[in-house]
């Protein structure tokens, strides 16, 4: 099964005097590349958050952030009134000097100034602590839901994908045949143009042999269907597949592009153009596979 490595997952701690909403997203990387955003005052559990993110996913690009939210005079809020007095003297000041109007509604823009209100930060207990992990877990699984879902759209976009590829593949014989036939013909046409030109002809068929051999497109046929076999079975096993994804990928790139060097028929390309177009598609999706 596959999993995406893009994902989101938020959750809300509600605690006595404050809210706190932890909010993770993750993107493609090669490896875990792990950010974490959290206020000074729980700076003591940030260890424990990182922990916890590195057990439960494999590989992403990850930024977990925390945003507190005081909901009671609790907290110890309260107005900086030597703060405030001192805006209010710079505010007449700069008024009667550039002759500007006073305002009228002092006290809420006062209010809205920097540091015009503090917040007195209690000591996190453990039992906060507690109730932190259980929301950064809670959010993680979001995250992880929400991969899997992603994972699900992304195999069903593969195996749409492959069955294309497998269709074109299935459709390049009758050209095949048509091919090796025309470029027969064409030699012996050019051959006999020049038939007073004495020439080996046990010589000739050995070339005619060999160079068709070298048209030839079985083995390549046959390593591109071994591919997408693999690639399907890859997909089925367990999670974390994304980068054997991506070499598999490249093993059926690599056989389309000799069968096209190979092609020598306006159809036959024809086919192997529309093959690397559904093959891009599959190598842009394979990025954000886990």
């Amino acid at each position: 099964m596959l999993y995406s490595m893009t994902g989101y997952g938020k959750s809300v701690v509600k605690l006595p005097s404050r809210d706190i909403t932890i909010e993770i997203k993750s993107l493609n990387s090669k490896q875990l590349d792990l950010s974490v955003r959290i206020p000074s005052v729980y700076s003591s559990i940030d260890g424990r958050i990182r922990s916890e993110i590195a057990q439960r996913i494999e590989r992403g690009k990850v930024e977990l952030s925390m945003r507190v939210e005081n909901i009671s005079a609790a907290n110890g809020a309260c107005v900086n009134i030597p703060v405030i007095k001192k805006y209010k003297e710079q505010i007449v000041d700069a008024a009667n000097e550039i002759g500007a109007t006073i305002p009228e509604n002092w006290f809420e823009i006062l209010l809205r100034m920097p540091e015009a209100i503090t917040t007195e930060v209690k000591e996190v207990n453990e039992e906060e602590e507690e109730a932190i992990m259980g929301g950064v877990i809670e959010a993680i699984e979001a995250l992880c839901k929400f991969r899997e879902q992603e994972g699900v759209m992304l195999q069903s976009i593969f195996e749409n994908k492959l069955t294309n590829i497998r269709e074109l593949l299935n459709s390049v014989e009758p050209y095949e045949k048509e091919r090796i036939e025309k470029i027969k013909a064409r030699l012996i046409e050019n051959l006999e143009k020049i038939k007073e030109v004495d020439y080996d002809k046990n010589r000739f068929e050995q070339e005619l042999i060999f160079y068709i051999e070298k048209l030839d497109i079985n083995e390549e046929k046959t390593r591109l269907d071994n591919h997408l076999k693999y690639f399907k079975e890859t997909m089925d096993a367990r999670q974390g597949q994304g980068k054997k994804l991506g070499f598999i990928a490249q093993e059926l790139g690599r056989e389309i592009n000799t069968m096209g060097s190979k092609a020598n028929n306006a159809e036959l390309q024809r086919i192997v153009v529309q093959m690397k177009d559904e093959l891009e598609q599959i190598k842009e999706q394979v990025l954000n596979v886990l």
